[in-house]
């Protein structure tokens, strides 16, 4: 069993007639995931990639039975695109575009109050269940099916840290990756409380990074909880100067919040193993889920 994403998964690609979304939905419908059409206004009822085009995402619901959405829009539309599918009832929704303004998010943020819709990201890798589905931009590559749900802020880690683990024998129940714009969806926190429901994960990864408070938020979950599933946490930056962004928006530290100091001691102090580089993450597990059996 996968956290968010599941064989009955069924879903739609906003801007699917684009460029990188013809590449990136040619991999996941060679994955095996459902993709069942797409929306571009003004090419409703023409196919692409063998798949109907509708023109507004209520018509593709209605005549596919979608429950989950892609968005490849590019950044200026992005946030329309998001709210067209929050307003028709999708369940699951992942943006996987860079650089959507903030102040655009934050009406996606208003939208999604009371809304029925998970959203994950933007600036997100996308949702991988090795074997099951995949949603999104995300190797396969080095994916294999298996009992740790990872959860992530930084893309190129998470390419690292899949491999690790696959490395180990260990094998992935859901990689997820929320973004690391400053104004997203779905948490760290909410994700690992996902992955603490699920029986099928025996091992949480949490890859954050500096800037913003969903570490510090995370660990406050994890206090609350007190899992007996292993975590082991990875947070980037360390050595990042303060006052300059790193990567992108949301990877900045000032003077009194963000650092990875402080994300570090929140995680520990809620019982998070933390690993001292990116190289260990996979070995900790492993010997973080050995140590849990005996």
């Amino acid at each position: 069993m996968a956290i968010l994403v599941g064989r009955e998964t069924r879903v739609i690609v906003q801007g699917l007639t684009g460029r990188a979304a013809t590449f990136h939905v040619g991999r996941m419908l060679d994955y095996g995931t459902r993709v069942v059409g797409g929306v571009t206004p003004g090419k409703g009822g023409s196919r692409h990639l063998d798949l109907p085009v509708f023109d507004t995402v209520a018509q593709a619901v209605q005549e596919t039975g979608a429950n989950a959405s892609l968005v490849f829009v590019p950044p200026d539309r992005a946030a329309d695109a998001m709210i067209e599918a929050i307003r028709a009832g999708i369940p699951l929704l992942v943006c996987v575009t860079e650089r959507v303004p903030l102040l655009d998010m934050v009406r996606v943020r208003q939208a999604l109050d009371g809304s029925a819709t998970r959203l994950i990201g933007p600036n997100s890798q996308g949702v991988l269940a090795p074997k099951v589905a995949q949603l999104g931009v995300m190797s396969t590559a080095s994916a294999a099916r298996g009992s740790v749900g990872i959860v992530s802020r930084s893309a190129s880690l998470t390419s690292e840290i899949v491999a690790q683990v696959t490395r180990a024998g260990l094998g992935q129940s859901t990689t997820v990756g929320i973004g690391g714009d400053p104004v997203h969806g779905l948490t760290l926190a909410e994700c690992v409380e996902l992955f603490v429901e699920d029986d099928d994960t025996q091992g949480i990864i949490l890859v954050g990074e500096i800037g913003g408070s969903d570490e510090e938020q995370a660990a406050e979950t994890i206090a609350r909880l007190r899992p007996k599933k292993p975590i082991v946490a990875l947070v980037a930056g360390r050595h990042a100067p303060k006052l300059r962004r790193m990567g992108h928006a949301g990877a900045f530290t000032t003077e009194r919040a963000g650092s990875a100091a402080q994300k570090i001691d929140a995680l520990k102090a809620a019982g998070v193993q933390i690993a001292p580089n990116a190289r260990q993450v996979g070995e900790m597990m492993r010997d973080a889920l050995s140590s849990s059996r005996h």
